[in-house]
């Protein structure tokens, strides 16, 4: 079972300055608050084609988990291994920016709790038609697809049961619910709170883009490197 969340917005900023404001936007939770759940980022590879001038990247980040409360609640122990909603989850994302024809396109999708969830957010941002490079707005197209195999994983293992171990198993947990019925709530649920996510994530980004506007980019850097400094000295 599959269920997609689309969005569009419009940022009153220019391409270029919106396609760095997207790469500094977990750069440090005192420059972007709504970033305190990004433990850390790291990125794997970064090229630029020669070919095509396009700059792609891979990066990596750690984050509190966005696994909600109520869907961890629904799963056995069996699932879950007994973790809570505040284990750390990998998030995977991968982006390719065409500077030159104005198009940036990313994708991020979890690594951990992938058998229960699954979840791929692609963003598309864009010059507007009609406009050019030195345009001062941007529009992005946000795709969120949510898919729970947890209820193909239940038929799977009811399917394999001894009889006597499918009577105890229906009046468990899963035959109350039903396989299709966890499918729906977990995605459901899920859906409810990325929505939220997608909100607070567009805050952030209008944070850093005001900082850009505001300090410019050595100015964003400097007090990037303010924040890290203070860190360390509390740790």
């Amino acid at each position: 079972m599959v269920l997609t969340h689309t969005t569009n917005h419009t940022y009153s900023h220019p391409f270029p300055t919106v396609t760095l404001a997207f790469f500094l936007r977990y750069c440090s939770p005192q420059l972007n608050p709504f970033s305190q759940h990004v433990m850390s980022t790291d990125t794997l590879s970064s090229h630029v084609d020669p070919a095509t001038g396009r700059l792609h990247t891979t990066r990596i980040h750690l984050k509190k988990s966005r696994m909600p409360p109520a869907i961890m609640k629904m799963l056995p122990t069996s699932i879950t291994g007994g973790a809570t909603t505040e284990k750390a989850s990998y998030i995977l994302e991968t982006s390719v920016v065409d500077m030159k024809e104005g198009w940036m396109s990313t994708e991020s999708r979890n690594l951990n709790f992938a058998g229960v969830l699954s979840v791929v957010e692609k963003q598309h941002y864009t010059i507007p038609k009609s406009t050019n490079i030195n345009a001062n707005t941007t529009d992005v197209a946000t795709t969120v697809v949510f898919r729970s195999r947890f209820g193909e994983r239940i038929r799977d293992k009811l399917g394999h049961l001894h009889a006597h171990d499918v009577e105890q198993e229906k009046g468990g947990f899963f035959s109350r619910l039903g396989a299709h019925g966890i499918q729906r709530s977990i995605e459901s649920l899920a859906s409810k709170k990325t929505q939220d996510q997608l909100g607070k994530s567009r805050e952030g980004m209008k944070l850093i883009l005001e900082r850009l506007r505001q300090s410019g980019i050595m100015g964003v850097l400097e007090l990037r490197r303010m924040a890290r400094e203070r860190n360390m000295e509390k740790a």
